[in-house]
């Protein structure tokens, strides 16, 4: 199942995507992600955190979620980056309803593209939300505990104004 988008030539960049599932076997969905991520021409995986089970946000009855953080080089440009990952949603069976933290069989953010702060239509990096998510902040936290997220400071820092609430190691 892999989703194919031509390579650009250029440096790689290390990225950290931050996936989610709590449709159709989440963590079958997860692994699957993490296969197609594996053997897209232009991504070379380098690791994958932990999973994580988690409470929905924004308070919809809905099945508790299963993340994790996968760490990636790529030659992709953002936009390029973007594409594919949401393919991959696609090809998974990803419905966009239009309403917000809703259930999903795959969700796939950019977290982070090297140190770049991009504001655009389509795109925000660093996540806009990624300081607020434990789900995200501490999984990207066992991969990289050095990171630091720009415009935002040291992700252990960030952490401490973190709780484990609602999250459970798997």
């Amino acid at each position: 199942m892999s989703v194919k988008v031509p390579s650009q030539s250029g440096p790689l960049v290390d990225c950290y995507i931050g996936m989610g599932s709590n449709q159709n076997q989440p963590e079958l969905q997860l692994n699957q992600a993490v296969d197609a991520i594996r053997q897209h021409p232009a991504m070379a995986l380098q690791t994958v955190s932990s999973l994580y089970q988690t409470t929905p946000l924004g308070g919809l009855d809905q099945p508790l979620y299963m993340n994790a953080v996968a760490h990636i080089r790529t030659s992709l440009s953002p936009e390029a980056l973007l594409d594919v990952l949401q393919a991959i949603e696609n090809q998974q069976g990803r419905q966009r309803n239009g309403v917000r933290w809703s259930s999903r069989t795959l969700d796939l953010d950019i977290l982070l593209y090297g140190k770049e702060v991009i504001r655009s239509q389509r795109l925000t990096i660093p996540h806009y939300a990624l300081h607020e998510r434990n789900f995200v902040v501490f999984p990207l936290l066992e991969l990289n505990p050095e990171c630091h997220i720009p415009g935002l400071g040291s992700l252990q820092e960030i952490s401490e104004t973190l709780t484990r609430e609602g999250m459970t190691p798997l």
